[in-house]
């Protein structure tokens, strides 16, 4: 091909400088700064389907529809949500406090009781205000006079019947001419003689006949002694009952006027009303509680310990506000950022006590699910499934519709427990769980429950279409981020290098990116830049500083690679020309920075039969798509130059230098031409780096990371030194990819660098190598002469009659 019918061709597949970005036009704003722009309501950018999906879940009232926000980090997924759900709530109706309370009937199962929002403040206040009024009622009546006249009244009945029947064994003590006298130990009895105790003498000089009527009758006497004892002890139980049921019935009487103000003031709650009933039954039966003691001892009383002193026997007249709604103004929405099992279920508190562990009713203590409760509940997927048995209960809680709160040592099977079991609550919560598409595609994958409960998904894109209506609300968002973090105003200038920076981080000269973490980023630093140098506002150069700034303090591994191909450590040619060498690109990096390097792949071809063997995959160094990439060429050079017999190839081809894995089918049609370049033995200009895959129709197919891979090969070339001959040649499809930084833009439109887009493989071949790559002018194989695929051609014949001298067997055989 001659020198001026291969830089016509060069100039026909050159991508023009206007074409390797796209510039936002900066005429379509009105204002000199955002400082000019007037507020408006703030609004999700870009996010069309992700905003109607939303408003959808949360606006459906059946239960199950809780959402699940899905997308990347930095797109406001969390912000909007909050801020969606925080306006919402608004709107809603503040739900129910919750309190539970001491369960009289069975102590172990404290109830819940729900009130109105604000009434449970109150009903707490009123419950520890009636604990002190009955307390001192309790003592007050059983101080005054007319209680103690009736209980003298009472127990002096009762006293007197207990003195006849006293007198009643005496005289029938004297009756026998025996003496009954009550001592310490108990009751004794003594014969009588002349009106005096018999002695023993005189106990033993009488007669046996004497003796046994003596005996005789001191068994009367004990008998009459067992009867008139066991009616003493009627009459004092008599007593105690009596006494316990005065005093139980003055108790009632003195505290009933507490009870009927709340009567009517909770009237409309049947589960209040039936907890006070319970209450005051209580204190009656358990009126001794609020008595003080007998005597003040100061001394340690094990017994107290065990049992419990007076201010612990007494929290059971109290109530544990669970959930105070009180100075709520809509429905809660309620964003745990640590969601572990005690802080989203709630949990029961222990206190030791003698070496153990107890727990009652008021240590119940909310979770997030409680305090939500009526309202929004947002977590964060990747911290919830980090938590033991959390995302397990959470499903159970959704399913069963109620709050239960579980001991977390009796989930374990550690150690038995208390045993104490609250409740359940009603549970009316919308749960909005934010997570990346791994988690999303984990939990439908894996979990067959959740799809059942999170029913819809509100996803959000990393871009939006670039038309007027996204370029005026990019300005009002980088105007509304400005003031509310004490920012420079922006100059319009500088909105527009940030709308060509948005299309930069997309790749996609149509598209916007929604990822506004790094938007705000690039806002931060240039009006950091922009402050230093005490300007006004922030520019373009200041956006420019900061972008290239960012570049500085992260580019530090690509000056490395960058400093080993300059001085020849990497082998990296970027002038002249070789037979089976070209320059492929790569992109590399961190995650906050990446770039573009060359490497340098070699081909050897030789007469054979094993095929394309690919030296990465032998060495355990090639992914499975980079396979894929090399099978693909063999279908290709099958189909085109194995029309009447078949390819005798051998072939090994290989990345110079590299020793890591290598994965990706953009390096196909790379290989594809130094496998032709090798086969047809004309060389490949080493100043033309190549990207982009290949179908076996010998197709070019768009590839990623086109920007890094063209600039990081321009800085190779400008450090070896650019030539005007040097350039990259891409996929067609990328060129509404190309976001280019200026300096390249500049050495293009010098005429110092280049880059073409080619669509196929025979325009490659030629722009690689500047010899036509020839087309058929058979069926049978035939190209045109002294073009490239003529050579290779004729090269696979001699291969294949090599192959037929060294085994005349297999052509015998064949013929």
């Amino acid at each position: 091909m001659e020198t001026a019918q291969y830089q016509q061709l060069l100039s026909l597949y050159k991508v023009p400088v206007s074409k390797l970005s796209s510039h936002c036009d900066g005429q379509m704003f009105q204002f000199e700064t955002t400082a000019e722009i007037e507020q408006k309501q703030s609004e999700l950018i870009g996010q069309k389907r992700a905003v109607d999906a939303m408003d959808f879940g949360l606006t459906v009232k059946q239960p199950d529809y809780n959402l699940f926000v899905v997308g990347p980090s930095g797109t406001g997924r969390l912000t909007y949500t909050q801020q969606k759900v925080g306006n919402l709530a608004k709107e809603k109706t503040v739900p129910h406090d919750w309190c539970y309370v001491y369960n009289f009937e069975n102590p172990d199962r404290p109830l819940a009781i729900s009130l109105e929002a604000g009434v449970g403040a109150r009903f707490h206040h009123d419950i520890e205000v009636l604990l002190k009024d009955i307390e001192r009622l309790i003592r007050k009546t059983f101080s005054e006079e007319p209680f103690e006249n009736k209980r003298r009244t009472l127990l002096a009945g009762f006293e007197k019947q207990i003195e006849q029947s006293w007198k009643d064994l005496e005289d029938f003590a004297s009756n026998l001419n025996f003496r009954v006298e009550q001592t310490p130990s108990g009751i004794d009895t003594y014969p009588l003689r002349f009106g005096r105790p018999l002695e023993k003498i005189e106990y033993d000089r009488l007669t046996k006949e004497d003796k046994e009527e003596l005996q005789k009758k001191s068994r009367q006497l004990e008998e009459k002694i067992n009867q008139t004892i066991n009616q003493i002890q009627k009459v004092e139980s008599e007593i105690r009952k009596s006494l316990d049921l005065f005093m139980k019935q003055s108790v009632a009487y003195s505290i009933e006027c507490l009870f009927q103000p709340l009567y009517g003031e909770y009237e409309d709650n049947p589960k209040v009303i039936r907890y006070l009933k319970a209450y005051f039954q209580d204190v009656v039966e358990h009126f001794s509680i609020f008595l003080p003691a007998a005597d003040e001892k100061e001394e340690f009383d094990f017994l107290e310990v065990i049992t419990g002193n007076k201010e612990q026997q007494l929290q059971r007249y109290t109530v544990n506000l669970l959930v105070n709604n009180k100075s709520e103004k809509g429905a809660p929405v309620i964003y745990e950022t640590n969601p572990t099992f005690q802080n989203l279920f709630g949990k029961m508190e222990y206190k030791g006590a003698l070496g153990n562990w107890t727990t009652d009713f008021t240590l119940i203590k909310p979770g997030a699910l409680h305090l939500a409760n009526g309202g929004y509940l947002i977590l964060q997927a990747s911290e919830l499934l980090q938590q033991p048995y959390a995302w397990g209960l959470l499903k159970r809680m959704l399913q069963t519709g109620h709050i239960q709160i579980e001991n977390l040592y009796e989930v374990q099977g550690a150690y038995p427990t208390s045993g104490l079991r609250p409740e359940p609550i009603p549970l009316r919560v919308k749960v909005i769980m934010i997570g990346s598409y791994y988690l999303f595609d984990l939990l439908a994958s894996y979990d067959e429950d959740f799809y059942k409960l999170f029913k819809v998904k509100v996803e959000f894109d990393t871009e939006m279409t670039k038309d007027r209506e996204h370029y005026e609300q990019m300005a009002y968002f980088v105007k509304d981020y400005s003031d509310r973090e004490g920012l420079l105003p922006f100059h319009r200038r500088a909105v527009v290098k940030i709308m060509n920076y948005s299309s930069r981080l997309v790749e996609d000269q149509r598209k916007l990116s929604t990822r506004f973490q790094e938007i705000t980023k690039l806002l931060v630093e240039s009006s950091y830049w922009a402050s230093r140098e005490n300007s006004r506002y922030v520019d373009d150069i200041h956006i420019k500083k900061a972008l290239d700034e960012q570049m500085y303090r992260s580019n530090r591994i690509f000056e490395k690679y960058k400093e080993m191909i300059v001085s020849g450590t990497i082998m990296v040619d970027t002038d002249g020309a070789r037979v089976g060498q070209i320059n492929g690109l790569a992109v590399m990096g961190t995650r906050e920075y990446t770039f573009g390097i060359p490497s340098k792949i070699t081909a050897q071809t030789f007469a054979g039969r094993s095929g394309i063997m690919n030296i990465e995959r032998e060495t355990s160094l090639s992914g499975q798509i980079h396979n894929k990439g090399l099978l693909i060429l063999t279908g290709y050079l099958s189909g085109l130059f194995a029309k009447n017999r078949p390819i005798p190839l051998s072939a090994s081809i290989t990345f110079e230098q590299t020793y890591q894995m290598i994965d990706g089918d953009s390096a196909s049609s790379t290989e594809l031409y130094v496998l032709l370049s090798s086969l047809s033995g004309v060389p490949i200009k080493q100043g033309i780096a190549v990207t982009g895959s290949v179908n076996q129709w010998g197709e070019i197919q768009p590839i990623g990371g086109v920007n890094e891979k063209i600039e990081g090969f321009y800085h190779v070339c400008k450090e070896k030194g650019l030539t005007g001959e040097q350039g990259v040649m891409i996929p067609k499809q990328n060129i509404q990819n190309l976001m280019l930084h200026d300096d390249v833009m500049d050495a293009v439109e010098k005429g110092l660098f280049h880059v073409w887009a080619v669509e196929n493989i025979t325009e490659g071949i030629e722009i690689l190598t500047g010899v036509s790559a020839g087309y058929p002018l058979t069926n049978l194989g035939e190209f045109q002469p002294e073009s490239i695929f003529a050579k290779v051609a004729d090269r696979f014949d001699q291969m294949y009659q090599a192959a037929q001298k060294m085994n005349p067997m297999k052509k015998e055989k064949e013929e």
